[in-house]
């Protein structure tokens, strides 16, 4: 049974994080933890939202390491001691629920230079990026944090980008040629041999199980479908259907590390 997401209550705006697309914030909540909390208001949508949610609860249930995911539910007057207008508006247009990453103190930026990682953990990250389409863990912008010398992922609201434009079916057998540009990839040895073991945690009831967590009005204007259960069904079958054997996202990964090294 996939495990649900916990709900707290923003109670205190700290600071801004002045990067990405979603203006992230670190905000404390009512149970006393700190969170990176992504707005739905911001300017990417809540697309962003729904494709961190998903793709980041599918990378945990692979065996991968991330910040707890938590829904934040975030009141109109939270803005009220904001002296900066336009994150005034960025809350305002952002309340309810939005979605946060618990805050790892002390944690660093995965330098690939410095930072070595073990060539069976690279080719899990790197087939489940393949996995989901995530075109933002490139050198320029790694996504990945160093904590207590392990490494983590941030970031998966650049995943799943076929739903910006709909055709979730066209593109489920899509081999995903970006992975070529994917920070891990030269050191990714073991591709081949981790696809059966990921491929069998992500069963249809754990796809469903996270799916069924994405709340209604971050589906309100979707594209690949009218209601917010259509839309559903469609993320579960595309991403059923991307598991489907054989798998090209696996082969492109393979043959992309080939020519790399």
């Amino acid at each position: 049974m996939t495990p649900r997401l916990r709900t707290v209550h923003a109670s205190r705006y700290i600071t801004p994080l002045r990067e990405g697309g979603s203006l992230p914030a670190i905000v404390e909540a009512d149970d006393d933890g700190l969170y990176v909390l992504k707005f739905r208001g911001a300017g990417q949508g809540p697309r962003v939202l729904v494709a961190e949610l998903i793709a980041g609860e599918l990378a945990r249930a692979a065996g991968l390491r991330l910040p707890e995911l938590v829904f934040v539910e975030l009141a109109p007057d939270f803005a009220r001691t904001e002296p900066d207008p336009e994150i005034q508006q960025l809350i305002r247009s952002s309340a309810g629920i939005n979605l946060a990453l618990d805050y790892l103190p002390g944690s660093v930026t995965f330098d690939p230079v410095v930072d070595r990682v073990d060539g069976r953990e690279a080719s899990s990250i790197v087939w489940f990026d393949a996995y989901c389409s995530n075109v933002d863990r490139t050198a320029r912008n790694a996504n990945m944090l160093m904590w207590h010398r392990e490494l983590w992922l941030i970031d998966h609201g650049a995943a799943l980008y076929f739903h910006h434009g709909g055709g979730a079916d066209n593109r489920s057998r899509d081999p995903f040629p970006r992975i070529r540009d994917h920070v891990l990839l030269r050191a990714a040895t073991a591709i081949a041999e981790v696809d059966a073991e990921l491929a069998a945690r992500l069963t249809p009831e754990v796809i469903r199980g996270v799916v069924e967590q994405v709340p209604d009005d971050w589906l309100a204007t979707g594209r690949l479908a009218e209601s917010p259960r259509a839309q559903r069904d469609a993320y579960v079958e595309h991403l059923v259907r991307r598991l489907d054997s054989p798998r090209p996202f696996v082969m492109e990964a393979c043959r992309a590390r080939s020519e790399l090294v």
